[in-house]
């Protein structure tokens, strides 16, 4: 047997002489893109996305007259297209107070209950399609620490009001203005107790930071328990900015703080037009922010408690001014009948 392997070697192929060039074809890939655009130029780049911002915001001065007004016309709208209001007190009020929605989510076998037939019928009456869902679809479009109870209202993006639109609006009512706001607070249900005591205690409005502070989101309204249909939240561009602002159209502010030096209770500057501000249970206020307080007020807790929470600060401080004011307004009242009726009997 023949050990040879019949397989055929390597055999190297004669040339077929020289290749033929591209031509060219290939010389506008060699010379580049040109020069690389700037980054302001580049409409993907952080930098060309704030320079668009920018001749937004000059286009919207121009259009509104510019002058003192240019700072009160900052945009209004978060970046979200749309959120999700969840739970039925929540989504009851935003029906109640006719927020624009555009959908109503309803897990499948849901209990019915008066607030549920409530929001059905609402919901039919405006013509708002109902969807009903399987709940475990319904718990992945909520958050986690939501509790939805089986209803879920998507609205659009919450609008913001501005702080000196929303305190024109409180003086043109003729009341004396009570407003809160936030210094370094990122949780939502912060935001949403603070809300609902706002609500209960006679107060018009929350103001917001834009930049590292909480916005009002789906965990807001659920926790302010729709309080957040009525009570106006305000975004300020920079806080300290609007302290200053506000103080000079007359308010009073005060901080709150674990080391005030001025305690709650008999507060004297109750019964004066007030901005109440809250920090962060961590660390407080910002020392920009006390500075521009005229006040720093302490709440007296027991040795046992370390601090309360930013909620249960603000709700303590509105309840004592929301007393101070009920007190002072039926004194003045007395004094008036008593006024009146020694006017009387001297006629």
């Amino acid at each position: 047997m023949n050990s040879k392997s019949t397989r055929g070697g390597a055999v190297r192929k004669k040339s077929r002489g020289k290749a033929v060039g591209s031509g060219g074809q290939g010389r506008q890939a060699l010379e580049g893109r040109g020069p690389t655009p700037k980054a302001e130029d580049r409409t993907y780049h952080p930098a060309g996305k704030a320079k668009a911002a920018r001749e937004r915001l000059e286009a919207a001065r121009k259009r509104h007259g510019g002058g003192r007004d240019e700072q009160k016309r900052t945009p209004r709208k978060k970046t979200d297209d749309t959120e999700l209001v969840t739970g039925r007190n929540a989504v009851l009020e935003a029906l109640r107070t006719k927020i624009p929605a555009t959908t109503l989510y309803v897990a499948a076998k849901v209990e019915m209950d008066d607030r549920m037939r409530e929001i059905l019928g609402l919901a039919v009456g405006r013509n708002i399609p109902v969807l009903e869902i399987m709940r475990p679809e319904l718990d992945r479009m909520t958050t986690r620490d939501t509790v939805h109870q089986g209803v879920a209202l998507k609205v659009p993006a919450y609008e913001y009001a501005h702080p000196l639109e929303m305190l024109d609006e409180i003086e043109r009512r003729g009341d004396l203005p009570l407003l809160v706001a936030l210094d370094g607070i990122t949780d939502p249900r912060n935001l949403g107790a603070i809300i609902r005591s706002v609500a209960a205690f006679g107060g018009q409005g929350v103001i917001v930071p834009q930049r590292r502070s909480v916005g009002v989101n789906s965990a807001a309204w659920k926790t302010s328990a729709g309080a957040a249909a009525r009570v106006p939240v305000a975004m300020a561009p920079n806080l300290n900015q609007t302290i200053k602002g506000l103080k000079e159209r007359g308010l009073f502010v005060i901080g709150l703080d674990g080391d005030g030096d001025v305690s709650l209770p008999g507060l004297d500057l109750a019964n004066r037009p007030l901005l109440v501000v809250v920090g962060s249970e961590g660390k407080g206020l910002s020392r920009l922010v006390t500075e521009n307080c005229d006040a720093v007020v302490s709440i007296p807790i027991s040795a046992a408690t370390e601090s309360l929470n930013a909620g249960i600060a603000a709700s303590v401080s509105l309840y004592e001014v929301s007393k101070l004011r009920a007190e002072a307004t039926a004194e003045a009242a007395a004094i008036a009948a008593a006024a009146e009726a020694a006017a009387a009997v001297t006629e």
